[in-house]
């Protein structure tokens, strides 16, 4: 391919705790669970309520505001809790699996042979649609309005995160199943971004599709980035985005009729005993993975559903997140350290010459969680643009988003971004702010003041 575009701004950080590339099924056991907090800017209203039977395809709850959204449950049994926290918010829907494996039945055709109402009345009604977000917002989008065009990535950057090239190859079918309904969901088209010089990419053989290469540092897998690279959003635009592995289940319902949330999940990190890969359904608690594969014991962890950059800091009683495909464990990095400042910190992590660790940078750490100081002043240091690859000014858009100035959001590029996309500038930010929660807080005024 030609379509070769080089990232140089970004930041590649080594730690410890990749997944070797062996895969272990786990039998559904346990509970499961789908929680709302997943969906941005969803209101949940249920529909099975505590003891209603279930299968897998079956309805859960709706969105309030856009009652075509439903949710879905991944498994036939039993709802047996719809857990509640402050002002009775719906936290989780857990169900029990009774074994029998029953699915609902949706319809299954050639791409070929459905209307484009038809497709979206099918992802719709079996819960696939949530699979899907838009940019702006990064939210899930309007059934009622189409894309410009459609992107997907096929890869991810972030450190210690699961290898989509490993979880996609053994079900490329379904995959360009997946490709072929997408394309007739815009009247744009569908865009691949693919990993340059990965001579063993199973997506260079996607037909359907424009593809093209990335290479460079991390954030080079984001989605946004890509989108940012091949053809920005601009005011008024709509694209719709989706990871490789979402795309198989959409693809799975096409060719089966029903619907089958089968993900493989990586578990990784440095306190895990045998990082590798697990094949098991949408909602596994986390347990379920790290049972057993926990260094020494459970305390002073830091168990992340997702990567370290973007995921979820989560208990082993918790659930796997909607859109994550990879559980890391990392220490907490709770306790004191004399005099950590003045040491060489030849094994700490440092983005500038702070520590001697700079003389090997391509060393993999063992970091934990802790922020090393609290908030501070936020001042112009440059340090934000070293890693953002996107031709946006990331601090002046941040501030925009402090002083909620809608305009100023708008003309800093509010449009074409996600919160991932900060991760980097969130690590390497010596104000220690939390910048993804910032950025997330200025969507949602943008779309209160839209309306």
């Amino acid at each position: 391919m030609s379509n070769i575009i080089k990232i140089k701004r970004g930041l590649d950080i080594k730690l410890v705790g990749t997944p070797e590339k062996e895969l272990k099924e786990i039998l559904p056991s346990g509970t499961f669970g789908i929680k709302p907090n997943d969906f941005t800017g969803i209101t949940p209203k249920v529909v099975s309520k505590v003891g209603t039977e279930v299968k897998a395809g079956t309805t859960l709850f709706y969105d309030k505001y856009n009652p075509k959204v439903v949710f879905t449950s991944p498994i036939s049994g039993k709802v047996s809790a719809i857990n509640r926290g402050d002002r009775r918010r719906i936290l989780e829907f857990v169900i029990d699996p009774d074994g029998k494996n029953e699915s609902e039945t949706f319809k299954n055709d050639k791409p070929e042979n459905i209307s484009r109402e038809e497709i979206k009345e099918n992802i719709l009604k079996s819960g696939c649609w949530p699979l899907i977000r838009q940019r702006p917002f990064n939210i899930i989008p309007n059934p009622e309005v189409s894309p410009r065009d459609i992107f997907i990535t096929t890869f991810n950057s972030a450190p210690l995160t699961s290898d989509i090239n490993f979880i996609v190859k053994d079900d490329f079918s379904a995959f360009q199943t997946g490709i072929d309904i997408l394309t007739k969901l815009t009247d744009g088209k569908v865009y691949l971004g693919i990993k340059a010089e990965d001579v063993s990419n199973t997506f260079t053989n996607t037909a359907n599709v424009e593809k093209y290469e990335f290479a460079g540092p991390h954030p080079a897998g984001n989605v946004g980035i890509q989108i940012n690279k091949i053809k920005p959003v601009n005011k008024g635009e709509i694209v719709w985005t989706l990871n490789a592995a979402d795309v198989i289940i959409i693809g799975r319902l096409f060719e089966t009729g029903i619907y089958n949330p089968m993900r493989i999940i990586a578990l990784a990190g440095s306190e895990v005993e045998h990082p590798q890969y697990y094949k098991t359904l949408l909602g596994t608690k986390i347990s379920a993975l790290t049972e057993n594969q926990i260094k020494n014991n459970i305390d002073n962890k830091r168990f992340i559903s997702g990567d370290v950059l973007t995921g979820e800091k989560v208990t082993e009683n918790d659930y796997i997140g909607f859109y994550d495909t990879t559980v890391t464990v990392i220490p907490e990095g709770n306790k004191p350290e004399f005099l950590g400042w003045a040491k060489p910190g030849f094994n700490k992590f440092s983005f500038t010459r702070t520590f001697f660790s700079w003389l090997n940078p391509d060393k993999e750490r063992v970091l934990d969680a802790n922020l090393h100081g609290g908030e501070r002043a936020f001042i112009v240091t440059g340090e934000l643009d070293k890693v953002f690859p996107m031709d946006i000014f990331p601090m002046q858009l941040i501030k925009a988003v402090m002083i909620k100035d809608l305009d100023l959001m708008e003309e800093l590029g509010i449009y074409e971004v996600a919160e991932e996309d900060f991760a980097l500038c969130e690590v390497v930010n010596t104000s220690k702010i939390e910048i993804q929660k910032t950025i997330r807080e200025g969507f949602e005024f943008a779309i209160k003041e839209l309306g």
